[in-house]
């Protein structure tokens, strides 16, 4: 990579990769927001780390293993005429998972069973808010890192993409868990994003494509709207409470 430092088309591809890692990250920091809520405070922060750390491996294992990713696309089970790849295992698998967290969440949220299940139960998974956390990153990441293998051939690029990625996702995903913490309304639109994405990998595994713009354009029109009731509140209890 060194010598090709004063090559144009490597910058480029470098900065189109981890944009790209960072748009497609958006579904990642709210999974990494919502998993590690379920922890003490203090150790929150410690878990979103030790999560990315793993996932970021993970990523750089996978990007040295370049024939092999390009591999998860072929297909290696037929059902009925349904050819089945890895890669669709993988994103079945993964929706599958998210659907059912989210709707867990969603659950325990609306049942009232969430504060007094709190004690026992966040103590008790901060491994597993670990490796959740790590493995839906392959699983949010496959896509992208299929793409930055077909837009660059420099393994450098690719892997710096993927660290700048992660230090903003990291960076991102503190600042998105105090704001779920602070506003319950805002956490269950999160959970809903959640079941959103878990239904586009769901499609994407049984061939059916839901467009990326349309889930990030849902998104952004949901948050914009989550944003005005939020700031329609605060403004009417600024009018309710008496003046100083």
């Amino acid at each position: 990579m060194l010598e090709n430092l004063s090559d144009p088309s490597m910058w480029l591809s470098l900065l189109i990769l981890t944009v790209l890692e960072v748009v497609l990250g958006i579904d990642n920091i709210i999974f990494l927001a919502i998993a590690s809520a379920r922890l003490p405070k203090h150790r929150q922060a410690l878990a979103r780390k030790i999560g990315l750390g793993l996932a970021l491996a993970g990523r750089i294992i996978f990007l040295f293993s370049i024939t092999w990713i390009m591999k998860l696309e072929h297909p290696v089970a037929s059902l009925g005429g349904f050819e089945l790849s890895w890669r669709d295992i993988i994103f079945i698998t993964g929706g599958g998972f998210l659907i059912y967290k989210a709707t867990g969440e969603i659950h325990s949220a609306v049942e009232g069973h969430e504060e007094e299940k709190q004690g026992t139960r966040k103590h008790a998974t901060f491994t597993r808010v670990i490796i959740q956390i790590a493995l839906l990153d392959v699983v949010f990441a496959l896509d992208s890192m299929i793409t930055a293998v077909g837009l660059s051939q420099h393994l450098g690029v690719m892997i710096t993409a993927n660290v700048v990625a992660m230090f903003v996702m990291l960076f991102a995903a503190d600042a998105v868990s105090r704001f779920i913490a602070q506003y319950p309304t805002v956490r269950m639109l999160a959970l809903t994003f959640l079941m959103m994405v878990g239904l586009s990998l769901l499609a994407d595994g049984l061939h059916k494509p839901i467009p990326r713009e349309y889930i990030y354009a849902a998104i952004a029109f949901s948050s914009f709207t989550e944003l005005l009731n939020i700031v329609t509140k605060r403004k009417a209890e600024k009018r309710k409470s008496p003046k100083s």
